[in-house]
């Protein structure tokens, strides 16, 4: 990204709006740009939980490993997110991984003490930060709701509705979610094994509910699919 784009897109960003312009001149002296290949680590699980990142471009996975090694993906994140902040709140070292996916990543990063100062002085920030964990912790209590009481056929489908709500493009009654996930990064996410994701996604497609290919999902019409 050229420092143009950089500094258009920490202006634009939601969680800054209520910034002054003087703190936003402030901020853009304590952002950093990077850049990282497809499949690369941003953080490790154990490593510090000294920065915070803000995704301008590709798409990141974040996860944990199980004890038996088993990968479990808790969030897969799109151009605007916000990662790795939990530092803000005492997190000392990483308890989860953020791993580029399959295309370059584009990312800033602040200093969880840059921005700690930055809350000291505007209260309105800390009421935009609060607000952002509230909606993450949500999302957790929702998805382990879901884990702890779904099956998982409904999990998938619940995945797969939830994720064209937010990602897809409606074509008539059909909506189209293009994406990036292997089947195995489906299983991941919704708690279940891939031969499941196989077995659910052929099943949804032979009673017509869905078309997908490799890179792509066609859900024939959502409130149908169940």
């Amino acid at each position: 990204m050229k420092t143009d784009s950089i500094t258009e897109f920490i202006r634009n960003y939601p969680l800054f709006s209520v910034l002054s312009e003087e703190e936003k001149e402030q901020l853009m002296g304590m952002v950093q740009h990077g850049t990282l290949a497809k499949y690369s680590y941003i953080y490790q699980e154990g490593m510090p939980s000294d920065h915070m990142y803000f995704l301008a471009k590709g798409v990141v996975k974040i996860g944990t490993h199980s004890d038996d090694g088993r990968e479990v993906i808790k969030a897969v994140l799109h151009p605007m997110a916000l990662f790795g902040e939990l530092g803000i709140i005492g997190e000392t070292h990483r308890r989860e991984f953020a791993k580029v996916m399959n295309e370059e990543v584009h990312y800033c990063s602040l200093a969880v003490a840059d921005f700690r100062a930055l809350m000291q002085v505007n209260h309105e920030l800390c009421i935009q930060v609060l607000s952002t964990l509230g909606q993450r912790l949500q999302k957790v209590e929702r998805r382990l709701e879901s884990l702890i009481f779904k099956d998982a056929r409904t999990r998938i489908i619940d995945f797969l509705k939830d994720t064209a709500r937010q990602r897809g493009r409606k074509v008539g009654f059909e909506t189209l979610l293009k994406h990036c996930l292997t089947q195995q990064d489906i299983a991941n996410i919704t708690g279940t094994s891939r031969q499941t994701v196989t077995s659910v996604l052929n099943e949804l497609k032979k009673e017509n509910l869905i078309y997908f290919n490799r890179r792509s999902i066609l859900i024939r019409d959502l409130g149908r699919l169940s």
